[in-house]
C-alpha cells in the first residue's frame, strides 16, 4: 500500500475518483496519467461519453476515445463511470428533429433516446459500474426544467432513461446527477423526482452532488442540510464533479467574454493569481479540502464515491467559465502536475 496515496489513505471509506479528458485517455499527458494510476480507483470522462461527442450524427457513433477511457479504467482495476446519457446540454439539434427539421413527437424522441443508451451502454454492458443517466433535470424553484427532452416527452422522459439503462445494463449502478442543492427548493425537487421514480418502481442506485464549491461558500451547515434531507431517500449519495474555485465569482456579461476585456482594476480583483497561488492561499484551500473530506468520512455511510472534476489545475472548466482566460486553482496538483498542501494535509486526516 502506498501511504502517501489518495485512495489507499480512504480505501475503506469510499472511492476517490478524477474526471478524464481526452489528452489524458489517449496519452498525451503522461505525468497526468501517472497521477491518475497513483492517487484514484475510479474515473468518469469529462466530455467524451457527452451525446455531441459519442454520437454526433445521425446513424454515427464515435466509440474509440471512450474505448481507451474504459481499457485504462480496467487495467487499473478502477471503478468505471459513465457520463451523461440524457442532458440538455451537449446534445446536438438534430437529435430533437425529423428529417425535414421539424421537431419530432414524444414516441419519436423516446425512440431516438432508446437507442442511443441501448448502443452506447449496451456497448460496455458489465465493463461500466455505473452511469450518470440524467443529468441537470430540475429548476432552482425545484420545477422541472423545460428542455426540450421535458418540452417533447413530458416529466416521464427521466423515467423512461433510467428504464432504457437498466435494460440496456441490468447490472450496471443508475445515478441522477445535480448541482445547486445550496436551494433548499431545488434539493426538494430533486427528492420530489427520485421519490417519483421509486414509487414507480425504478431503481435508483444514488444522487449525484457535483460539488462546484468555494473557498468560502457553501457553509459546511449548509451541505448538512440537503446532505440530511437527501439521506432520507435510502440511496447512495456521490459527490460527483469537485472542485474548490479560489477566485472570486463573475458573471459574465456574455457566455464568451474573456478576462483581457475587462479593466485592469477589474482584471486584478477577478484574475488575482495569474500564475501562482500565494502560500496563504494554499493553507485556505488545504484547510478548505480538510473542512470537506472530514465531513466526507464522518458520513462513509452514505458517500460511496467522491471525484474531482478534473486531475490538475490546467484541465479545470473553471479557467474558462463564467469568464474566459482566468487562472483558477481549485484542484489537489497545480499545472505542472505537482501535488499541492492540499493534498498532504488531507491523507493525514486519513490516516
Amino acid at each position: 500500500m502506498d501511504k502517501h496515496s489518495l485512495k489507499d489513505a480512504f480505501q475503506n471509506d469510499f472511492y476517490i475518483g478524477a474526471a478524464l479528458n481526452v489528452g489524458q485517455i489517449t496519452g498525451l499527458e503522461p505525468e497526468a496519467i501517472d497521477i491518475v494510476a497513483r492517487h484514484f480507483n475510479s474515473i468518469t470522462p469529462e466530455n467524451i461519453m457527452k451525446w455531441e461527442e459519442i454520437h454526433p450524427e445521425p446513424g454515427r457513433y464515435n466509440f474509440e476515445i471512450s474505448d481507451q477511457f474504459v481499457a485504462f479504467g480496467e487495467k487499473h482495476n478502477m471503478h468505471i463511470i459513465g457520463h451523461a446519457l440524457v442532458w440538455h446540454e451537449q446534445t446536438p439539434e438534430w437529435v430533437y428533429r425529423d428529417d425535414s427539421g421539424n421537431l419530432l413527437g414524444r414516441e419519436a424522441l423516446l425512440e431516438r433516446m432508446k437507442d442511443h443508451i441501448f448502443t452506447v451502454v449496451g456497448r460496455y454492458k458489465g465493463r461500466i459500474h455505473g452511469w450518470d443517466v440524467v443529468n441537470e433535470a430540475v429548476m432552482k424553484d425545484g420545477s422541472m426544467r423545460k428542455s426540450k427532452w421535458f418540452d417533447i416527452i413530458g416529466e416521464d422522459f427521466v423515467q423512461r432513461a433510467f428504464e432504457y439503462a437498466r435494460e440496456a445494463d441490468p447490472d450496471t449502478e443508475l445515478y441522477y446527477n445535480e448541482y445547486e442543492y445550496e436551494y433548499d427548493t431545488k434539493t426538494d425537487g430533486v427528492i420530489r423526482l427520485v421519490e417519483n421514480l421509486q414509487s414507480n418502481g425504478v431503481r435508483v442506485d444514488g444522487v449525484g452532488i457535483q460539488g462546484h464549491w468555494l473557498l468560502d461558500y457553501p457553509e459546511m451547515e449548509l451541505i448538512d442540510s440537503y446532505v440530511s434531507k437527501l439521506r432520507k431517500l435510502g440511496v447512495n449519495l456521490m459527490v460527483t464533479e469537485m472542485d474548490v474555485g479560489v477566485v472570486p465569482f463573475c458573471p459574465p456579461a456574455s457566455p464568451v467574454e474573456h478576462i483581457s476585456s475587462f479593466d485592469t482594476e477589474k482584471q486584478k480583483a477577478f484574475n488575482p493569481y495569474p500564475e501562482v497561488l500565494p502560500d496563504n492561499i494554499q493553507e485556505e484551500l488545504a484547510q478548505r479540502y480538510v473542512e470537506f473530506f472530514s465531513y466526507f468520512k464522518k458520513n462513509r455511510d452514505i458517500f460511496s464515491r467522491i471525484t474531482l472534476w478534473a486531475v490538475h489545475d490546467g484541465q479545470t472548466w473553471r479557467n474558462y467559465w463564467p469568464i474566459k482566460g482566468r487562472a483558477d486553482h481549485p484542484m489537489l496538483f497545480d499545472r505542472q502536475c505537482r501535488p499541492k498542501p492540499a493534498l498532504e494535509a488531507i491523507i493525514r486526516l486519513a490516516e
